[in-house]
């Protein structure tokens, strides 16, 4: 893998408006990745951590401000205590928040450490093709419904919610699949309907860009029609229904994988 690729991966994504935040090497190649004119993406990007902005956080171990930023979340907008509650942090971010790491090029154990300290945040994350050498993915079986089935916080039923995300830690071959890739593992079982269907918008378009066709799982990311992005309805409607999707068959729960967050009444 060459250091552009990093920088390719990084633009798309900022053109897309997604929040980019990278440290150490991953930080340098983009800086040293430069365009005809002579600029780099920091260059070319405002500098602020907000729709697509490109933040350089620092050195390799810095990299802690990043998920530091997805653990903010969960004990600023939800009010979860941060001190000996680590699994219910996981938790939250897991189920809600769109974060995908990606850690390309070759993988040091420092590298693969970091990965691990994403994933084990509930944070998905994509290596290149040198991660394999660590023998250890974290993959899932998106054709298993009972993988996928979550909690509903406001009264304990157990929901089915689509493989979202479907794999942890994954290891791809090239930029192009691992693009695509990202775009579908920023999904999540809180998605609203307008932010799945933007989330849509942008794994079908990359899919078909680079694998030339509509993605086959459509049917599994799908929830009811108000997720369709509203310029593809005619196109998604008619591959959903060669799968025989069937409305509302995903739910759109309060999500948890904890017992304890259910709210019930006695």
């Amino acid at each position: 893998a060459g250091y552009e690729d990093v920088a390719d991966i990084t633009e798309e994504f900022l053109k897309r408006r997604f929040i980019v935040a990278a440290s150490g090497c991953s930080a340098m190649n983009i800086a040293m990745t430069k365009d005809e004119d002579g600029q780099n993406l920091y260059e070319k990007s405002p500098s602020h951590f907000d729709a697509g902005g490109l933040v350089n956080v620092g050195s390799c171990v810095s990299n802690s401000h990043i998920t530091g930023a997805a653990i903010k979340i969960a004990n600023i907008f939800a009010k979860r205590p941060l001190r000996g509650n680590y699994e219910e942090i996981a938790d939250y971010i897991y189920n809600r928040v769109g974060a995908v790491g990606v850690a390309w090029g070759a993988m040091s154990q420092k590298a693969a450490a970091i990965a691990a300290g994403c994933w084990r945040l509930g944070i998905p994350v994509v290596v290149g093709p040198h991660g394999s050498k660590y023998r250890r993915m974290l993959l899932g079986d998106k054709d298993n419904e009972e993988n996928w089935k979550v909690l509903n916080a406001r009264d304990g039923e157990t929901v089915y919610v689509g493989p979202a995300p479907e794999h942890m830690f994954y290891a791809a071959e090239t930029k192009e699949e691992a693009i695509v890739l990202i775009s579908k593992l920023v999904m999540r079982p809180n998605d609203t309907n307008k932010g799945r269907a933007v989330k849509l918008t942008h794994y079908i378009d990359l899919h078909k860009r680079h694998y030339g066709g509509m993605p086959d799982d459509l049917h599994l990311y799908v929830r009811r029609k108000q997720d369709i992005p509203f310029t593809m309805r005619d196109e998604v409607m008619t591959a959903l229904e060669e799968k025989n999707w069937v409305e509302d068959h995903i739910g759109s729960p309060d999500p948890t994988l904890l017992d304890r967050m259910v709210r019930r009444r006695d």
